[in-house]
Protein backbone atom coordinates (compact mmCIF):
# COMPACT_ATOMS: atom_id res chain seq x y z
CA UNK A 1 0.00 0.00 0.00
CA UNK A 2 2.39 2.25 0.57
CA UNK A 3 4.66 1.63 -2.31
CA UNK A 4 1.31 2.01 -4.29
CA UNK A 5 0.27 5.24 -2.49
CA UNK A 6 3.84 6.76 -3.79
CA UNK A 7 3.51 6.09 -7.62
CA UNK A 8 -0.06 7.49 -7.70
CA UNK A 9 1.15 10.55 -5.93
CA UNK A 10 3.42 11.15 -8.04
CA UNK A 11 1.82 10.54 -11.27
CA UNK A 12 -1.37 12.46 -10.14
CA UNK A 13 1.50 15.46 -9.72
CA UNK A 14 3.34 15.12 -12.84
CA UNK A 15 -0.28 15.29 -14.64
CA UNK A 16 -1.18 18.32 -12.73
CA UNK A 17 2.33 19.69 -13.74
CA UNK A 18 1.09 18.87 -17.52
CA UNK A 19 -1.75 20.60 -17.55
CA UNK A 20 -3.94 17.52 -18.14
CA UNK A 21 -5.54 18.41 -15.67
CA UNK A 22 -7.97 21.67 -14.86
CA UNK A 23 -7.26 23.26 -11.13
CA UNK A 24 -10.73 21.81 -10.06
CA UNK A 25 -9.79 18.38 -11.05
CA UNK A 26 -5.89 18.20 -9.33
CA UNK A 27 -7.71 19.79 -6.22
CA UNK A 28 -10.03 17.10 -6.09
CA UNK A 29 -7.62 14.56 -7.21
CA UNK A 30 -5.56 15.84 -4.14
CA UNK A 31 -8.38 15.34 -1.42
CA UNK A 32 -9.16 11.63 -3.18
CA UNK A 33 -5.76 10.87 -2.40
CA UNK A 34 -5.33 12.29 0.86
CA UNK A 35 -8.95 10.38 2.06
CA UNK A 36 -7.75 7.19 0.72
CA UNK A 37 -4.08 7.25 1.58
CA UNK A 38 -2.00 7.79 4.53
CA UNK A 39 0.84 10.85 2.76
CA UNK A 40 4.03 9.28 2.12
CA UNK A 41 5.57 12.43 1.35
CA UNK A 42 3.37 14.82 4.20
CA UNK A 43 5.85 17.05 4.80
CA UNK A 44 7.79 17.53 1.66
CA UNK A 45 4.26 18.28 0.09
CA UNK A 46 3.60 20.90 2.54
CA UNK A 47 6.77 22.91 1.90
CA UNK A 48 6.46 22.36 -1.58
CA UNK A 49 2.87 23.47 -1.95
CA UNK A 50 4.10 26.83 -0.21
CA UNK A 51 7.07 27.83 -2.41
CA UNK A 52 5.14 26.72 -5.53
CA UNK A 53 1.67 28.74 -4.88
CA UNK A 54 3.88 32.02 -4.28
CA UNK A 55 6.05 31.89 -7.32
CA UNK A 56 2.88 30.96 -9.56
CA UNK A 57 1.06 34.01 -7.83
CA UNK A 58 4.32 35.93 -9.32
CA UNK A 59 4.00 34.15 -12.62
CA UNK A 60 0.18 34.73 -13.10
CA UNK A 61 1.23 38.69 -12.83
CA UNK A 62 2.55 38.25 -16.38
CA UNK A 63 -1.21 37.71 -17.55
CA UNK A 64 -1.83 41.54 -16.87
CA UNK A 65 -1.92 44.73 -18.70
CA UNK A 66 -2.24 47.29 -16.95
CA UNK A 67 -3.29 49.55 -19.65
CA UNK A 68 -6.51 47.83 -20.18
CA UNK A 69 -6.96 46.36 -16.45
CA UNK A 70 -6.41 50.26 -15.08
CA UNK A 71 -9.03 51.33 -18.19
CA UNK A 72 -11.65 49.19 -16.45
CA UNK A 73 -10.57 50.23 -13.11
CA UNK A 74 -11.20 53.68 -13.42
CA UNK A 75 -14.80 53.84 -14.66
CA UNK A 76 -16.13 51.14 -11.70
CA UNK A 77 -13.44 52.26 -9.02
CA UNK A 78 -15.97 53.53 -6.78
CA UNK A 79 -18.72 50.74 -7.20
CA UNK A 80 -15.54 48.06 -7.17
CA UNK A 81 -14.15 49.34 -3.86
CA UNK A 82 -17.85 49.80 -2.30
CA UNK A 83 -18.87 45.68 -4.09
CA UNK A 84 -15.46 44.29 -2.36
CA UNK A 85 -15.88 46.12 1.05
CA UNK A 86 -19.57 44.67 1.22
CA UNK A 87 -18.52 41.59 0.30
CA UNK A 88 -15.36 41.55 3.00
CA UNK A 89 -18.21 42.96 5.93
CA UNK A 90 -20.93 40.10 4.93
CA UNK A 91 -18.15 37.51 4.80
CA UNK A 92 -17.30 37.86 7.86
CA UNK A 93 -19.99 38.49 9.76
CA UNK A 94 -21.33 35.21 8.36
CA UNK A 95 -18.27 33.28 9.22
CA UNK A 96 -18.67 34.69 13.10
CA UNK A 97 -22.39 34.02 13.16
CA UNK A 98 -21.57 30.34 11.64
CA UNK A 99 -18.70 29.73 14.39
CA UNK A 100 -16.31 29.04 11.27
CA UNK A 101 -12.84 28.35 12.82
CA UNK A 102 -9.79 29.78 12.14
CA UNK A 103 -8.54 31.30 8.57
CA UNK A 104 -11.21 29.58 6.25
CA UNK A 105 -13.52 32.86 7.16
CA UNK A 106 -11.50 35.20 5.84
CA UNK A 107 -9.59 33.26 2.77
CA UNK A 108 -13.40 32.43 1.42
CA UNK A 109 -14.62 36.04 2.28
CA UNK A 110 -11.48 37.17 0.50
CA UNK A 111 -12.05 34.58 -2.81
CA UNK A 112 -15.75 35.82 -3.07
CA UNK A 113 -14.98 39.41 -2.45
CA UNK A 114 -11.98 39.59 -5.73
CA UNK A 115 -11.07 36.88 -7.40
CA UNK A 116 -11.61 33.52 -6.09
CA UNK A 117 -8.31 31.09 -5.58
CA UNK A 118 -6.15 33.89 -6.85
CA UNK A 119 -6.70 35.97 -3.83
CA UNK A 120 -7.13 32.87 -1.50
CA UNK A 121 -3.62 31.57 -3.21
CA UNK A 122 -2.21 35.08 -2.16
CA UNK A 123 -3.41 35.91 0.89
CA UNK A 124 -2.82 32.17 2.49
CA UNK A 125 0.45 32.05 2.83
CA UNK A 126 0.36 35.77 4.88
CA UNK A 127 -2.02 34.00 7.39
CA UNK A 128 0.06 31.19 7.50
CA UNK A 129 -3.42 29.25 6.98
CA UNK A 130 -2.64 25.18 6.51
CA UNK A 131 -3.53 22.77 4.23
CA UNK A 132 -6.71 21.93 5.59
CA UNK A 133 -7.98 25.61 5.45
CA UNK A 134 -6.47 25.94 1.94
CA UNK A 135 -7.97 23.34 0.86
CA UNK A 136 -11.31 23.72 2.20
CA UNK A 137 -11.75 27.20 1.15
CA UNK A 138 -10.18 26.43 -2.72
CA UNK A 139 -12.69 23.56 -2.65
CA UNK A 140 -15.65 25.80 -1.92
CA UNK A 141 -14.47 28.37 -4.42
CA UNK A 142 -14.15 25.86 -7.19
CA UNK A 143 -17.39 24.13 -6.97
CA UNK A 144 -19.31 27.54 -6.95
CA UNK A 145 -17.38 28.31 -10.24
CA UNK A 146 -18.42 25.10 -11.54
CA UNK A 147 -22.06 26.17 -10.34
CA UNK A 148 -21.63 29.64 -11.70
CA UNK A 149 -20.41 28.20 -15.47
CA UNK A 150 -23.85 26.72 -15.92
CA UNK A 151 -26.45 28.53 -14.45
CA UNK A 152 -25.48 32.12 -15.62
CA UNK A 153 -26.03 32.34 -18.77
CA UNK A 154 -29.52 30.73 -18.21
CA UNK A 155 -30.04 32.93 -15.67
CA UNK A 156 -28.92 36.15 -17.92
CA UNK A 157 -30.97 35.32 -21.14
CA UNK A 158 -33.98 34.42 -19.28
CA UNK A 159 -33.84 37.95 -17.57
CA UNK A 160 -33.16 39.35 -20.84
CA UNK A 161 -29.75 40.78 -19.98
CA UNK A 162 -27.99 42.64 -22.32
CA UNK A 163 -24.17 41.75 -22.87
CA UNK A 164 -23.18 44.49 -21.22
CA UNK A 165 -25.12 43.91 -18.06
CA UNK A 166 -24.18 40.07 -18.57
CA UNK A 167 -20.57 41.22 -18.49
CA UNK A 168 -20.32 43.20 -15.31
CA UNK A 169 -22.89 41.09 -13.30
CA UNK A 170 -20.22 37.76 -14.41
CA UNK A 171 -16.77 39.80 -13.32
CA UNK A 172 -18.81 40.99 -9.97
CA UNK A 173 -20.15 37.73 -9.04
CA UNK A 174 -17.95 34.59 -10.02
CA UNK A 175 -15.23 34.44 -8.64
CA UNK A 176 -12.34 33.10 -10.47
CA UNK A 177 -11.21 35.02 -14.08
CA UNK A 178 -11.49 31.61 -15.88
CA UNK A 179 -15.21 30.76 -15.04
CA UNK A 180 -15.56 34.32 -15.64
CA UNK A 181 -14.17 34.07 -19.53
CA UNK A 182 -16.52 30.66 -19.77
CA UNK A 183 -19.89 31.90 -18.70
CA UNK A 184 -19.43 35.13 -21.02
CA UNK A 185 -17.78 33.60 -24.15
CA UNK A 186 -21.20 31.72 -23.65
CA UNK A 187 -23.35 35.12 -23.04
CA UNK A 188 -21.55 36.72 -26.70
CA UNK A 189 -18.50 38.49 -28.07
CA UNK A 190 -19.05 41.94 -26.20
CA UNK A 191 -20.13 40.21 -22.53
CA UNK A 192 -16.92 38.44 -23.07
CA UNK A 193 -14.64 41.65 -23.39
CA UNK A 194 -16.05 43.53 -20.32
CA UNK A 195 -16.37 40.76 -17.99
CA UNK A 196 -12.58 39.76 -18.72
CA UNK A 197 -11.52 43.36 -18.46
CA UNK A 198 -13.55 44.62 -15.26
CA UNK A 199 -12.57 40.94 -14.04
CA UNK A 200 -9.03 41.97 -14.49
CA UNK A 201 -9.35 45.31 -12.80
CA UNK A 202 -10.92 43.45 -9.51
CA UNK A 203 -7.91 41.03 -9.29
CA UNK A 204 -5.73 44.08 -9.02
CA UNK A 205 -7.21 44.46 -5.27
CA UNK A 206 -5.67 41.41 -4.44
CA UNK A 207 -2.16 43.60 -3.63
CA UNK A 208 -3.90 46.35 -1.31
CA UNK A 209 -5.84 43.29 0.21
CA UNK A 210 -2.93 41.12 0.84
CA UNK A 211 -1.05 44.30 2.09
CA UNK A 212 -3.56 44.97 4.51
CA UNK A 213 -3.73 41.52 5.49
CA UNK A 214 -0.05 41.40 6.63
CA UNK A 215 -0.17 44.49 8.68
CA UNK A 216 -2.86 43.85 10.27
CA UNK A 217 -1.46 40.47 11.31
CA UNK A 218 1.50 42.01 12.05
CA UNK A 219 -0.07 44.39 14.48
CA UNK A 220 -1.63 41.92 16.29
CA UNK A 221 1.08 39.72 16.66
CA UNK A 222 2.68 42.76 17.96
CA UNK A 223 -0.19 43.02 20.56
CA UNK A 224 -0.14 39.85 21.68
CA UNK A 225 3.46 39.71 21.88
CA UNK A 226 3.58 40.71 25.34
CA UNK A 227 2.39 37.32 26.21
CA UNK A 228 5.33 35.51 24.35
CA UNK A 229 8.34 35.07 23.25
CA UNK A 230 9.44 38.41 21.88
CA UNK A 231 9.21 37.90 18.18
CA UNK A 232 8.03 34.78 17.92
CA UNK A 233 4.55 35.34 16.34
CA UNK A 234 6.08 38.54 13.58
CA UNK A 235 4.52 37.59 10.46
CA UNK A 236 6.58 38.08 7.28
CA UNK A 237 6.45 40.62 4.58
CA UNK A 238 4.98 39.09 1.35
CA UNK A 239 7.75 39.94 -0.87
CA UNK A 240 5.79 38.00 -3.88
CA UNK A 241 3.01 40.36 -3.91
CA UNK A 242 5.39 43.50 -5.17
CA UNK A 243 7.07 40.46 -7.21
CA UNK A 244 3.29 39.94 -8.76
CA UNK A 245 3.14 43.81 -9.35
CA UNK A 246 6.44 43.95 -10.82
CA UNK A 247 5.43 41.27 -13.22
CA UNK A 248 2.61 43.39 -14.55
CA UNK A 249 4.74 45.93 -14.87
CA UNK A 250 7.01 44.24 -17.04
CA UNK A 251 4.56 42.47 -18.86
CA UNK A 252 2.74 46.19 -19.42
CA UNK A 253 6.28 48.02 -20.55
CA UNK A 254 8.89 45.64 -21.74
CA UNK A 255 8.55 44.72 -25.12
CA UNK A 256 10.99 41.45 -24.42
CA UNK A 257 8.85 40.24 -21.52
CA UNK A 258 5.41 40.28 -23.57
CA UNK A 259 7.25 37.38 -25.67
CA UNK A 260 7.30 35.48 -23.25
CA UNK A 261 4.47 36.63 -21.25
CA UNK A 262 2.10 33.98 -22.63
CA UNK A 263 4.24 31.44 -21.29
CA UNK A 264 5.29 32.38 -18.14
CA UNK A 265 1.31 33.10 -17.40
CA UNK A 266 0.62 29.46 -18.46
CA UNK A 267 3.80 28.30 -16.06
CA UNK A 268 2.17 29.54 -13.21
CA UNK A 269 -1.22 28.42 -13.75
CA UNK A 270 0.20 25.12 -14.08
CA UNK A 271 2.07 25.92 -11.09
CA UNK A 272 -1.08 26.96 -9.19
CA UNK A 273 -2.40 23.52 -10.67
CA UNK A 274 0.04 21.48 -9.22
CA UNK A 275 -0.27 23.11 -6.32
CA UNK A 276 -4.05 22.87 -5.92
CA UNK A 277 -3.33 19.05 -5.61
CA UNK A 278 -0.90 19.38 -3.18
CA UNK A 279 -2.43 21.22 -0.96
CA UNK A 280 -5.55 18.41 -0.93
CA UNK A 281 -3.49 16.12 -0.30
CA UNK A 282 -3.18 17.38 2.85
CA UNK A 283 -6.62 16.70 3.60
CA UNK A 284 -7.65 13.60 5.50
CA UNK A 285 -10.66 12.33 6.85
CA UNK A 286 -10.03 13.08 10.63
CA UNK A 287 -9.27 17.40 9.84
CA UNK A 288 -12.12 16.72 7.19
CA UNK A 289 -14.62 15.99 9.79
CA UNK A 290 -12.82 18.34 12.12
CA UNK A 291 -13.79 21.22 9.32
CA UNK A 292 -17.19 20.26 9.00
CA UNK A 293 -20.10 21.69 7.02
CA UNK A 294 -19.54 25.57 8.32
CA UNK A 295 -17.34 26.67 5.79
CA UNK A 296 -18.89 25.27 2.32
CA UNK A 297 -22.44 26.89 3.73
CA UNK A 298 -20.64 30.60 4.63
CA UNK A 299 -19.44 30.17 0.42
CA UNK A 300 -22.87 29.39 -1.03
CA UNK A 301 -24.44 32.25 1.56
CA UNK A 302 -22.23 35.36 0.84
CA UNK A 303 -22.43 33.80 -3.20
CA UNK A 304 -25.76 34.20 -3.19
CA UNK A 305 -25.75 37.75 -1.25
CA UNK A 306 -22.98 38.93 -3.76
CA UNK A 307 -24.63 37.57 -6.88
CA UNK A 308 -28.41 38.85 -6.18
CA UNK A 309 -26.95 42.27 -4.57
CA UNK A 310 -25.14 43.01 -7.42
CA UNK A 311 -27.81 41.64 -10.20
CA UNK A 312 -29.91 44.27 -8.35
CA UNK A 313 -28.17 46.70 -8.58
CA UNK A 314 -27.08 46.56 -12.14
CA UNK A 315 -30.66 45.73 -13.69
CA UNK A 316 -31.88 49.25 -11.86
CA UNK A 317 -28.88 51.23 -13.52
CA UNK A 318 -26.69 51.91 -10.41
CA UNK A 319 -24.05 49.64 -11.89
CA UNK A 320 -23.12 50.31 -15.44
CA UNK A 321 -20.23 50.97 -17.70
Amino acid sequence: MPLLAKILFLLALVLSLTGLLSPPVALTMGILFGLCFTHPFAAAARTSARILLQVSVVALGFGMNLYEVLKAGRSGFVYTALGISFALLVGLALGKALRVRGNSSFLITAGTAICGGSAIAAVGPILRADDEEMAVSLGTVFILNSVALLIFPPIGGALHLSESQFGLWAALAIHDTSSVVGAAAKYGQEALVIGTTVKLARALWIVPLALGTAAFKRRKSEIGAESETRGASKIPFPWFILFFCLAAVLNTYVPAIQHASNALFALGRLGLTATLFLIGTGISRATLKEVGWRPLLQGVLLWAVVGLTSLYFIRIGWIAL
